[in-house]
């Protein structure tokens, strides 16, 4: 459990970092972005050994066959979050954070499947750094919505949402987690 907690920690500071110390990151420049990339991936090779090793130790809740279904509605709702942060559709002009938003959603969903001290460290760990992420970008930035976006890209995002939902899930069930109950 000890990776796993240590790499949640290095993934929330290294994401924190930039609103934490503003002048700090600002004055390391373009030369920071290969480190800090690096550290982002070394946090999720920690967070993936750890949940991988660690014991699941007491078990609070489990899977039922609402939870999944629920579980699932809301794994393509943060998908398609996920797009519209890189596409910036429609949906972007109605939602501040589209992504971390969908982070958040991925977070809960996981939670409601998996009542296990892991999965407990592990997305609820990164649903309070969400949490914390987005309070520092509202306290400091002001939001400005963008212009409305043309409704083929709403469409694009929909349907890449639902191919890569798909894709997730096949990976899912590779690793022998069967997203479908």
């Amino acid at each position: 459990m000890t990776l796993l907690i240590l790499g949640v920690f290095l993934w929330s500071l290294v994401h924190l970092f930039k609103r934490i110390a503003p002048d700090m990151r600002a004055s390391m420049g373009d030369r920071a972005k290969g480190p800090i990339a690096l550290l982002i991936l070394t946090s999720v090779v920690l967070m993936v050994l750890g949940y991988r090793m660690a014991d699941p130790g007491t078990i609070f809740w489990g899977r039922s066959p609402m939870m999944t279904g629920i579980n699932n509605l809301l794994m393509l709702v943060s998908v398609y979050l996920f797009a519209v942060s890189g596409m910036k559709t429609r949906a972007a002009g109605f939602i501040r954070h589209p992504q971390l938003m969908g982070l958040r959603l991925w977070a809960v969903a996981h939670l409601l499947v998996n009542g296990d001290a892991p999965s407990l460290v592990l997305f609820g760990g990164l649903l309070v750094w969400v949490e914390a992420e987005v309070a520092l970008i509202n306290r400091q930035t002001e939001w400005h919505k963008p212009a409305p976006a043309p409704m083929g890209k709403e469409i694009g995002a929909l349907v890449g949402s639902v191919i890569v939902f798909g894709v997730i899930s096949l990976i899912h069930s590779w690793l022998g987690y069967y997203p479908f109950g």
